[in-house]
């Protein structure tokens, strides 16, 4: 008997169609003699109906602490309907909210994180053969308020769940079959991996992968829960994620990412002194606009110019502080490009396999494509190019670093 997490996201309960086919694969689960916890997205599109009503009374941004309890009654929605569809089955089922199991958080409204999980109440319904069906992308502060944790929340709380109850696996199902090499819409040669390690999927989803939650793989990763990514509708195996020994078949590119939400600032003629760069970032820290990408050019003259990237939606705002902070500290002036993207390859390989980033370089400029901004890590890069040519790209280095197949590795290289 295994204990199993099942993570269902909102397009496979987007219907009552959806839900019913859920509980039926959540009732052979359990049926199988395993214990299994469930924890559901909102619908498809519930979400955005909510926030859209939200817009509709006014009020920008509206008030955080209001806006996580109206955002988690998507949530209370799904539970609901899905311990409705499991009993029917005959299948005891039992739905939670983030409060009811004590998931705590700070009060961080809107963006929380995740401080503990009381997993007896779940044990003990577990232990009584019932399905636990938990509300994801929720939970409670220190004052009993309702927050919720932002973003692909849904991901973490299940693994947050998984690790708290010491499960066996955490299925992440999802309307993918896996993890691939690439994103399948932009080239047909894309395929699906068996295995990655954690440290590749965070990097991935650093760089613009959408399958899985950054925050939810560090959680795994921290506690060695084994992820699994599969489809919700097919029966196949899908991608595990795993420790990197795991990772029999060392890639030197794993995948190929591309993430459009990206937004250039540059702030020209900063004094090249110490103190400065805090000064430009500080402000965007403290509103909580998160900077990606640094590059700070070679000082002439005593004075240097420093280029940055945002996320696009923090773009606007962004800019505004960026360039009330060169006034007060006499920088040259500072411009915005908000059509770029980031274009990444990953793997493990990378470690101890020379001329990867010339060969990437290369690559990108026989297809006459700019390099604006690099970065890299020990096993992933990642480089700025105008956004017209984001999928060129892609296809480009995938067909280099994935099709060829020369970049295989053995175990031991």
């Amino acid at each position: 008997m295994a204990l199993i997490v099942q993570k269902y996201g909102g397009t496979s309960v987007g219907s009552a169609e959806r839900i019913r086919a859920v509980a039926e694969r959540v009732v052979e689960t359990a049926k199988a003699g395993n214990q299994v916890a469930v924890v559901v997205s909102a619908m498809a599109g519930e979400t955005d109906a909510l926030v859209a009503l939200a817009g509709e009374l006014g009020g920008t941004p509206p008030p955080a602490r209001e806006y996580d309890v109206l955002l988690a009654t998507g949530e209370q929605k799904s539970i609901a309907l899905l311990a409705m569809a499991i009993q029917a089955l005959g299948q005891p089922a039992r739905s939670f909210t983030g409060a009811q199991i004590g998931m705590r958080t700070d009060d961080a409204h809107n963006r929380a994180r995740i401080l503990d999980v009381d997993a007896e109440c779940i044990h003990r319904e577990l232990e009584r053969g019932v399905v636990a069906v938990i509300a994801g992308f929720q939970g409670i502060d220190d004052e009993g308020d309702i927050t919720t944790l932002g973003r692909g929340g849904s991901d973490t709380s299940a693994v947050a769940i998984a690790a708290a109850l010491g499960a066996d696996v955490c299925e992440i199902l999802t309307d993918v079959t896996g993890v691939y090499t690439t994103d399948p819409r932009i080239t047909e040669s894309a395929r699906k991996l068996e295995r990655i390690s954690f440290e590749e999927m965070i990097e991935m989803a650093s760089a613009g992968a959408k399958v899985l939650q950054i925050r939810a793989v560090k959680f795994a990763m921290h506690y060695g829960l084994p992820l699994h990514v599969r489809s919700s509708f097919e029966e196949e195996e899908g991608t595990w994620v795993t420790r990197e020994d795991d990772v029999m078949e060392r890639l030197v590119v794993s995948g190929v990412t591309a993430n459009r939400d990206e937004a250039k600032i540059r702030v020209h003629a900063l004094r090249d002194e110490p103190g400065v760069a805090s000064a430009l970032l500080t402000p965007l820290s403290d509103a909580g606009i998160v900077v990606d990408m640094i590059v700070q050019n070679l000082a002439r003259d005593g004075s240097t110019d420093f280029t940055f990237t945002v996320p696009k939606n923090d773009y606007a705002r962004g800019l505004e502080l960026a360039q009330a902070t060169a006034s007060k500290i006499g920088a040259g002036g500072v411009e915005g490009d908000d059509g770029i993207a980031k274009v990444s390859i990953v793997g493990l390989g990378m470690k101890d396999h020379a001329g990867v980033a010339s060969r990437m370089f290369e690559v990108l400029g026989s297809e006459g494509i700019n390099i604006q901004m690099i970065s890299t890590s020990e096993i992933k890069i990642s480089v700025v190019v105008e956004e017209k040519y984001t999928e060129l790209a892609v296809r480009a280095l995938h067909a280099a670093f994935v099709e060829d197949g020369a970049a295989l590795l053995s175990p031991e290289a």
